[in-house]
């Protein structure tokens, strides 16, 4: 007979009751949330996972790059904040950082130029550090601020132009260069990757030896991701961990910011002028359209020999000439460490503006 032939109705949503199962019941009430869909097969998985990821960034207060919780800052050194971010209230992406991001996210939902990526650095890091990988393949740009921004940071630090020489230390492919190029007679850069220092050539940078780059004068700006905490990509050890030790303490971003200007710049004797908060952002991959840390970008000025001072001695000289004394934390202290192993500062890029 024909009704012994129709197929008999099949709950596959653990309802257990036909009459209230909506998958084969059109017209019974849904009285159970649909798990959410996730996909089986490996390249599925990972695009569903990247939709997902790209999805969260889409949604992220941007805001937040450009911001610091101001009540848990010396008051001192809030003195010398200066905003970067763009907007009303300084809070949002410039046009430059709008320009990479659209980029990134366009190179990272291209199927075709991850997968090659993907099966290159699969080949390569039998041999290669990523660094030199990325600098192989003219994938991974960085970017952390605009021309008008570094010369927002250089006015305000007292340090205008027109200015000689600028010298980059651990440029990677140099665009983060590129971008204050043109502010300057002569650009000079670096990085430890034979590769990155390729791409500097190409940028037709005067590209130095890791080991024979320092010269005196000008400012130091300094980016360096917080809260702190180092990986040596190329060294003398195999475990990426540093060799020798930064006496970096506080928690979180602000809770650090105090213990690197008294602890690191000071007995080096470098003071700080003017700093900001900025997004280290890099290009995505089939992860994610892009990535992001939190950078603290100081502007430092050398001081005289005759007049460098330990961390417990640093004041601070307000508008009155008078000197403040900086607040000295007795908490417990916090080790980190950074590398020399390659006889260069390695605890973050360096941008060093020259008055040559």
């Amino acid at each position: 007979m024909a009704g012994a032939d129709a197929p008999v109705p099949r709950c596959t949503c653990n309802v257990g009751n036909l009459a209230t199962c909506s998958a084969v019941n059109e017209g019974a009430p849904t009285n159970r949330a649909m798990r959410s869909y996730r996909p089986h097969g490996s390249l599925a998985r990972v695009l569903y996972d990247k939709q997902r990821a790209d999805e969260q960034l889409e949604a992220y207060d941007k805001t937040q790059w450009y911001t610091v919780e101001k009540t848990k800052i010396r008051e001192d050194l809030l003195r010398l904040w200066v905003p970067l971010g763009a907007g009303a209230q300084h809070d949002q992406p410039d046009k430059t950082a709008e320009v990479f991001l659209m980029k990134s996210i366009e190179r990272s939902d291209s199927l075709p130029l991850q997968a090659w990526h993907s099966l290159a650095r699969s080949a390569l890091s039998w041999f290669i550090s990523r660094t030199s990988i990325n600098g192989l393949l003219g994938r991974g740009s960085m970017h952390v601020f605009s021309c008008e921004q570094f010369q927002k940071l250089m006015n305000v630090s007292g340090f205008s132009g027109p200015w000689h020489s600028l010298v980059d230390l651990g440029a990677g492919d140099g665009a983060t260069t590129a971008h204050v190029a043109n502010l300057f007679e002569n650009v000079y850069a670096t990085d430890i990757s034979a590769p990155m220092r390729w791409a500097l050539a190409k940028r037709k940078f005067t590209v130095l030896d890791v080991e024979k780059w320092h010269e005196t004068g000008g400012r130091l700006v300094v980016a360096l991701v917080l809260p702190f905490s180092p990986y040596v990509e190329v060294g003398e050890r195999g475990d990426h961990k540093p060799s020798e030790y930064l006496p970096v303490k506080g928690n979180g971003l602000e809770g650090q910011i105090a213990s690197i200007v008294d602890r690191v710049f000071a007995p080096l004797g470098l003071r700080c002028l003017v700093w900001s908060k900025l997004p280290y952002l890099c290009e995505g991959d089939l992860g994610q359209a892009y990535y992001f840390l939190d950078d603290v970008v100081f502007v430092l000025e050398a001081q005289p020999e005759s007049s460098r001072y330990s961390a417990s001695e640093w004041t601070d000289t307000g508008p009155t000439g008078q000197g403040a004394e900086r607040g000295q934390a007795t908490d417990g202290h916090v080790q980190q460490e950074y590398n020399t192993d390659a006889k260069r500062c390695t605890i973050c890029n360096i941008l060093c503006a020259q008055c040559g």
